[in-house]
């Protein structure tokens, strides 16, 4: 058996957990990152003009949204907390905590649920101001993480070797 990694293990806990919603692991060996990138999908009947962060307009039948949370590490990462919804760093070759990772997906989880609910109701708000973006409490996540701290201790899932 395959010595379980981040990836083997984050791919196993999403697709238990999140059936209703497109989550995606993204690797990037080379920059040492693992992004989770959450679609969300609605639909335009009237093709409503949005426009996105960027300025472009889009009247499309179906809206696609696009967010992700980066796992990095501090020592050999380069990226732009701005392009990110949230980044939480790992220990290295080490990796990181498994009730951590489990928090993680919770939370992944119930942002989507409210994500899915807030991007319905931005489609029928007929505001020029009306904004719409997902959110990342750190309370939440954190109390979604303790959870699981008493199970799994200091249980470390190990980044992935290639």
């Amino acid at each position: 058996m395959a010595k379980e990694t981040i990836l083997t293990y984050l791919d196993q806990r999403l697709t238990k957990k999140i059936t209703d919603y497109d989550v995606a692991i993204d690797w990037d060996a080379k920059n040492h990152t693992i992004e989770l990138v959450m679609r969300l999908f609605a639909e335009n009947p009237h093709h409503v003009q949005i426009d996105d962060a960027q300025g472009v307009a889009s009247e499309e039948a179906i809206i696609e949204f696009e967010d992700g949370i980066l796992l990095y590490d501090p020592q050999k990462s380069t990226f732009d907390e701005e392009d990110y919804l949230a980044t939480i760093p790992y220990a290295g070759k080490k990796g990181i905590q498994k009730a951590l990772l489990d928090g993680l997906v919770d939370y992944i989880q119930e942002i989507l649920e409210e994500g899915q609910s807030d991007l319905l109701d931005f489609l029928n708000d007929d505001s020029e101001e009306a904004i719409f973006e997902l959110r990342f409490n750190e309370e939440a996540f954190v109390e979604k993480m303790t959870n699981y701290q008493a199970g799994a201790g200091e249980t470390m899932i190990p980044y992935p070797s290639y």
